[in-house]
């Protein structure tokens, strides 16, 4: 999942996906503890996922002005004299 699949969504759908994927690792936790897992590297991936939707949580909380953009910062000037 990218972040730019999540910055569209909606307050409601966010916290949906989040609820889902929650849900999704915790499950996957307990087939961990109970047995082999296929792909061990899913957890991870979950747990990054999880993490990317509430980055767009926050941000659509701060406003479209503070969101998260894909470029450098560029450098102050330096004055000299």
């Amino acid at each position: 999942m990218k972040y730019g699949e999540l910055k569209d969504l909606t307050r409601d759908e966010l916290h949906q996906k989040e609820a889902e994927l929650r849900e999704a690792l915790f499950k996957l936790r307990l087939r961990q503890a109970t047995t082999q897992l296929e792909n061990p590297m899913r957890v991870r991936q979950l747990r990054r996922d999880i993490a990317r939707v509430r980055t767009a949580q926050r941000a659509f909380e701060a406003g479209p002005a503070t969101a998260p953009t894909a470029g450098p910062t560029a450098a102050p000037a330096k004055g000299g004299s």
